[in-house]
């Protein structure tokens, strides 16, 4: 029952595409490397991600609004985690050589988790589904959530080139799944191509910049 329960709205809204995606563009960033099928083109704004062990990293925030649903994208750049968390100098739980110890890394492997949990974690939300996904054989999260107001939000994570990439659609109770976003979106190059994995992608660690890992 399920499983049943996903792929029913996925079939529907497949079906219901056309109309579904009217007036909508194939937004492109070439500086965060993604591209999704958005409602025109987004409000960016320039955000600070709090990191599970206390980094601040930098990151951007896309948004659209169609309607009463509000679509995002919001990526945040791991690649400097070392340079941050040597910064913090956190030695009580640093657990290596360095002042930033392996937590530097510990923070971009356990970044896709760590998102799922602030979603998880909100007040007054119902997780209703919450497994293993992928696109273009990046693997990540999907989760689907009511929130207290009854709309339903549906979230993918995902770890690329050491960026966090949290995909979110939330539509009011009546209107239609709008998963179509997260299904079709994707991972770009450095040139701007679209890319795809044999097989699955694994997300390469940043190399320390001694030369040697912890």
């Amino acid at each position: 029952m399920r499983v049943r329960s996903v792929i029913l709205p996925l079939f529907v809204l497949l079906v219901a595409r056309p109309a579904f995606a009217q007036g909508w563009v194939e937004y492109t960033s070439r500086t965060d490397q993604f591209e999704v099928p958005a409602p025109g083109q987004p409000k960016v704004d320039t955000i600070t991600w709090d990191s599970e062990y206390g980094g601040k990293f930098p990151g951007r925030t896309y948004r659209w609004e169609e309607r009463r649903t509000r679509y995002s994208v919001t990526v945040v750049d791991y690649s400097e985690s070392e340079r941050i968390h040597a910064e913090l100098n956190h030695i009580a739980y640093s657990g290596g050589p360095g002042p930033g110890g392996v937590y530097w890394l510990v923070d971009i492997v356990g970044a896709p988790a760590y998102a799922a949990a602030t979603y998880r974690q909100k007040p007054g939300v119902k997780v209703t589904y919450d497994a293993f996904h992928y696109i273009q054989f990046v693997p990540g999260l999907e989760l689907q959530l009511t929130n207290p107001d009854q709309s339903r939000s549906y979230v993918g994570i995902y770890l690329h080139e050491n960026r966090l990439y949290i995909l979110d659609a939330t539509a009011p109770r009546n209107e239609a799944p709008p998963i179509i976003f997260q299904q079709s979106f994707g991972f770009l190059d450095a040139a701007g191509n679209a890319v795809r994995y044999r097989p699955f992608y694994v997300n390469r660690l940043p190399e320390p910049r001694g030369g040697q890992r912890p």
